[in-house]
Formats: C-alpha cells, structure tokens, sequence
C-alpha cells in the first residue's frame, strides 16, 4: 500500500443510517492515519460524537441546516419528520452549497465522500477534488431499481417494469411483489428535494462522480458492484464490512437484569430502527405473534400510527399474558450492546443495513420483516442469496402479515429439529466467521486506499 495518506471530507445524507456508516469508515481510515472533516448537522453532530474514536485525525464540523418552507423549526435530519417530510430534509441539505463550497476552499481536502447531495461532483470538479459516492444503500437495491439500462429519466419507472430485473442484471434471489414494486416506483421517481426526484438525483451522483464505493466485500456482493461499475463505468471500490467497533460502555444494570433472566440464545429481541412506525394492526399482530412463540421476547419499537405510547396500543389482556416473559419498551434501546448479549437468541428485524451488519456478526438468528424502500431487497439477499435469515411472509394482495406468519417465521429458526433452521444457523456461523476473520478488514480497507491512490 503507498504510504501517502489523505485528507477525506465526509458529508453523508441528513439521516442517522447514514450518518452512523460514514463515521464508521471514518474510524477505520484514521486507523490508518488518514485525516477525515465529517460535515454534520449541528444539533444531530452531538449524537455520534462518542463514535469518533480518533479526535486527533477526525473532526466533525458543525453544519447549520437552513429552513425550508414547510419542515418543523429546528428540524435536521430523517430522524425528526415523518417520511413525507424527507424530501424537505433533502432541499435545506441542497442549500448548504455555499457552506460546503467555502470550506471546501479551505480545507482543500484530496476527495469527498458524500451519497444524496448530487451537486457536489460539479463543485469538487470545479475546485479540483475528487468526488466519490460513498453508497449505503445495498448495491443490490441500486443495480435493480436504478441501472442506467432502465433509461428512467427517458422512460419514466412503473410498477411493471420492476418486477423484471434490469437488462445485464447478475442472477439473484430478488423478485418483486406487485405492491412492493408499486411502492417501490413510487418512492423512486417521487420529488426529493429541489424539485429532483429520487432516481434523478441518484443517477446524477453516480454518473458524475470519480468513483463509487461501497460498504461491502466482494464474496458478499461482488456481482452486483461490478455490474454498477459496468453500468456506470466507474472505478469500484470496496470499503470491506466496516464493522462497527465493540462498544466501549457496558449495558446498563437495567438491561442487563432483564436479559440476564433468560437461559442462552432464547430470548426474541425485535427492534425496527429510528424510523420505522408501525400502523396499529400490524404492530398487535406483531407482538401477538411473538406471544405465540411461547419464548421470552423484548421489543423496543416506536408507538404505532396514532398511539401517544406503545403500552396504549398492545392488544386487550396482552400485559397480563405475557408478564414476565414478554417486554414492550417504547424508546431508544443500546441496539448492538443488546444483540451481543448471551440470552439473545432470534433477532426480528427491519432489514435496514447499519441493524444487519451488526446482526451478522454476533449469533442472533434474523427473521427479516422489510417495510420499505431497500430493506425489502435486503431481506431477499438475506433470506435468498446469503440464506441466512427467514422472512416472514405476507399477503400477495396487499403486504400485511398475520400473528402466525411471525410465529411460523421465528418457529422456523428456533426450533432446534428444523431442517431451514439448521441451514440458516450454519450459514449465519459461516459468514459471521468469514467477517470476523483477522486481517479481513485490514486488506480492504488497504485496498480501498490504495484505489484512491490511484485516482489522483
């Protein structure tokens, strides 16, 4: 690997998913002793301080996020709206241009990582640095819904044409249900910010960017990559799993009582991320379904549409059933701390990237329920391409799933006769080992520079 190191500014999409992953890679490059300025909105800039674990090398600089018409004063990242109200996250991150530009100017970093902000390709140009879309979002769920082959800005995106893979596309796992694929054009060609619309803006970042990097290693996702490089004709480079350094705090007593009231790998643990909210009749069939199991369950959701807590909207005598055995906790839990604990058997998962890259490195078992966007790619790559997790099925019609399709799906991996279940547990324990594995981490991340050295 060269020896010379880099100064990388960061400036990753207004959302704490995406947030978190930036300031992890930021970790794993200052490791290797190069400098990172991480732009981040400024109330949000206090939550993922503790995630810096170089202050020497990174710093996060402070972004005022300007008010558009529309968005709740003080709002600054996906986290503090509803998802109709993202695409005005997306305008006041535009009108940070002239911030960017004039530290920028400054700085003079060598590259700039960023993924939504589509006009920065243009302005580092402009200033003689190199661009490179830092993507959360699986290459996967880009390649499908996004490849230059679909000529969306030409043709226009429909339902129909999504159940269909892009021409070229690598064979895989990934088929569309009709209301997925309606939902999933929907958000696609819906405005997002400025009057761009989502697939717009991507296809712009990708197109005029230096090159297109990836938080993934080549064994897991390779054919999809290479397939957006091609596409794209782009370098590609590899980030590896980046996977998240071990807590440094420990679970606090109260957590760890609880948890520690239950015999190793029985305890369900369900938790669907900062954003997702249920609607009432999915979030009792859920925990319905986890009483089914018979089995120790804590779950740590948002209260569903229209409930003022979690506790108003459980089913009728459900607190009575399930006490002792059963938790439903309506606030923020330490998700990664939790999922390393003994007791944590089965994980029930949303299917977003940061809680799947946590779970496949410790010994949870995933049952996989998407809701939107690319969590409902991820679940197929999961449950279909790496078969390490069950999904829970859901009506053709119209995508709801009922008490027993949750307790199918966890009795599927708990059950310790089931043939699915032993397939699932011995490719979880293979891939977890492959990620763990010393050294892994080390030659990508080498690798990953040694392409940005190539790049100047």
């Amino acid at each position: 690997m060269a020896d010379k190191t880099f100064h990388i500014a960061m400036y990753p999409w207004f959302a704490l998913g995406h947030i978190t992953p930036f300031v992890h890679l930021a970790n794993k490059l200052a490791e290797n002793g190069h400098k990172i300025s991480c732009f981040l909105p400024a109330k949000t800039l206090r939550k993922v301080e503790a995630f810096n674990l170089h202050p020497d090398l990174i710093t996060f600089i402070p972004i005022i996020v300007p008010h558009a018409e529309g968005l709740p004063l003080g709002a600054e990242t996906t986290n503090d709206v509803p998802f109709p109200l993202h695409p005005l996250i997306m305008t006041a991150m535009d009108c940070t241009e002239p911030v960017i530009e004039a530290y920028l100017r400054e700085l003079k970093p060598h590259f700039v990582f960023f993924d939504f902000t589509c006009w920065l390709p243009t302005l580092t140009r402009k200033l003689g640095i190199k661009s490179v879309v830092y993507c959360i979002i699986s290459s996967g769920t880009i390649g499908y819904l996004l490849s230059p082959a679909r000529n969306i800005i030409e043709r226009g995106l429909t339902s129909f044409d999504l159940l269909e893979p892009p021409k070229g596309f690598p064979s895989s796992s990934i088929k569309l249900r009709m209301y997925e694929a309606q939902g999933l054009a929907a958000v696609t060609t819906m405005d997002y910010g400025s009057g761009i619309s989502f697939a717009e803006r991507h296809l712009k970042s990708f197109s005029d960017c230096d090159a297109i990097g990836f938080k993934t290693c080549k064994e897991i996702e390779g054919p999809y990559c290479e397939y957006i490089g091609n596409q794209f004709e782009k370098p590609m480079l590899y980030a590896g799993p980046v996977v998240p350094e071990p807590p440094k705090m420990v679970l606090e007593e109260r957590w760890e009582r609880l948890l520690s009231n239950f015999q190793a790998k029985t305890l369900i643990f369900c938790a669907f991320g900062s954003e997702c909210v249920l609607k009432k009749d999915q979030f009792q069939e859920l925990v319905l379904g986890l009483e089914l199991t018979g089995l120790p369950f804590l779950v740590a959701l948002k209260p569903p549409m229209g409930a003022q807590t979690i506790e108003s909207a459980l089913p009728e005598g459900f607190q009575e059933r399930v006490n002792g055995t059963g938790f439903i906790y309506g606030g923020w839990v330490p998700q990664q701390l939790i999922l390393r604990h003994p007791s944590v058997g089965c994980f029930v998962t949303h299917c977003g990237s940061g809680s799947l890259a946590e779970a496949m490195v410790n010994d949870c078992q995933l049952v996989l329920v998407p809701h939107v966007g690319d969590q409902i790619i991820n679940a197929r790559l999961m449950a279909g391409d790496l078969r390490i997790g069950v999904e829970v099925e859901k009506s053709e019609k119209d995508g709801l799933f009922t008490k027993d399709d949750v307790n199918k799906a966890v009795k599927a991996l708990m059950d310790g006769d089931s043939e699915l279940g032993k397939e699932v547990r011995a490719n979880h324990a293979k891939w977890k080992e492959f990620l763990l594995a010393p050294g892994l981490e080390n030659y990508y991340i080498n690798d990953f520079v040694m392409k940005l050295n190539n790049l100047m």
